[in-house]
Formats: structure tokens, sequence, C-alpha cells
């Protein structure tokens, strides 16, 4: 079983910059693709940006494509997640989320484990 813990959001002003960590326990992290979701109030989950395992591949949606950045150290069993240039729309609950094996990175479906999220607040 793995269990992820998000930390870092909080309440932004419009174009400020926030950075999101998950973090895992135990010594098979670097086995694990990862990804961030986000959902907002009355809107479905949706994808956000992913990482391969060794963080050669990553991959974005193109709402937050050229702000937000991904990234792994498999040293600290911790995934982040960079957001600069904030958005009012930006705001939702922010998940972290690890995969077993995966085909589709961009799906949610494709993911196994699920941290509890993180609020990301953006004011405009």
């Amino acid at each position: 079983q793995v269990q992820l813990v998000e930390s870092g959001g909080g309440l932004v002003q419009a174009g400020g910059s926030l950075r999101l960590s998950c973090t895992t326990s135990g010594r098979t992290f670097r086995r694990y693709p990862m990804g961030w979701f986000r959902q907002a109030p009355g809107k479905e989950r949706e994808f956000v940006a992913a990482i391969s395992m060794s963080g050669s591949g990553t991959y974005y949606a193109d709402s937050v494509k050229g702000r937000f950045t991904i990234s792994r150290d498999n040293a600290k069993n911790t995934v982040f997640l960079q957001m600069n240039s904030l958005k009012p729309e930006d705001t939702a609950a922010y998940y972290c989320a690890a995969a077993d094996a995966i085909n589709n990175y961009y799906s949610m479906g494709q993911y196994h484990y699920w941290g509890q999220g993180t609020q990301v607040t953006v004011s405009s």
C-alpha cells in the first residue's frame, strides 16, 4: 500500500506562485509514475501533470503548460508541482497520485493510489 501526503497549498493572489509537494513512505517510490490532478467545486477531477519513474518524461494539461512544472526527487520520495502565474481558474483541490504501471499518463483511471488533497485558492 502506498500512502501519499500532499502539502503546500494555500491562498495566493493571481500571478503568484505556489509549490506543492507529495511525499510517500517506503523504498519503492522510484518505481511509481506519479501524477497531479485537481478538482474544482462542482467539476470533475482533471489531469494536471505527470512524470515518469525516472523523471525523464513529463506531461502537462494544455491549461497549465508553460506555467506549471512537475519534478521528482526519488532520494526524498517526493514529487513536486511548481505553479507559477496562477490564475483564479486554477483554484481547486490538488491531488497527488501514483500508478503501479501506466499506459496513459493523462487518464485518472490509470492511477492506483491517491492522496487526500491540498487546497489551492487563487484570488483575483
